[in-house]
């Protein structure tokens, strides 16, 4: 199903996301060491900072509310909820971690990240689609777009944008 409009800021976030979890597997596919896990481990960091956090709080403060009385369950939010506290708790511990256990927490964060995303994606996001109509995803849509932040904080430009 093609993703309405007004989801697609958070889809476009969730993209950025994924790229982070095949730069993490594929970085430590070819380059185990140490090194490189605090490599990634900066990188990682870096996208929690600029994009995950805000993205959970629109997720948490907008989405979920205006979505929860409509879904069949509680239960898919109170998980992605959870989900988003794990990953805030692995992030905390890779800046703290030991060199030698960086390698394992990445690989732990990546997988929770991937799962995260793709249940958003596949799940929550096609039920919103099938559930709410078209006046309540339009204004859903505004309030999300209203939300979520245009430019990055780090270097004040598009996410697109050269950074050099």
């Amino acid at each position: 199903m093609l993703r309405d409009p007004s989801l697609i800021p958070l889809s476009h976030q969730h993209q950025h996301g994924l790229a982070l979890t095949v730069i993490i597997d594929r970085g430590l596919k070819a380059d185990p060491s140490e090194q490189k896990a605090a490599e990634l481990s900066h990188k990682a960091a870096q996208l929690a900072e600029v994009e995950l956090w805000g993205h959970f709080k629109v997720e948490e403060e907008v989405l979920f509310p205006a979505v929860r009385p409509f879904l069949g369950s509680e239960e898919m939010i109170d998980e992605l909820v959870a989900e988003h506290r794990q990953m805030e708790e692995l992030l905390q511990r890779l800046a703290q971690a030991a060199a030698s256990d960086r390698v394992s927490l990445l690989r732990e964060f990546g997988l929770l990240l991937s799962s995260h995303i793709r249940k958003e994606e596949r799940q929550l996001f096609e039920q919103i689609q099938q559930r709410l109509s078209g006046d309540d995803l339009l204004a859903l849509g505004k309030r999300i777009d209203a939300s979520v932040q245009k430019v990055c904080p780090l270097t004040g430009k598009l996410p697109w944008e050269e950074t050099s």
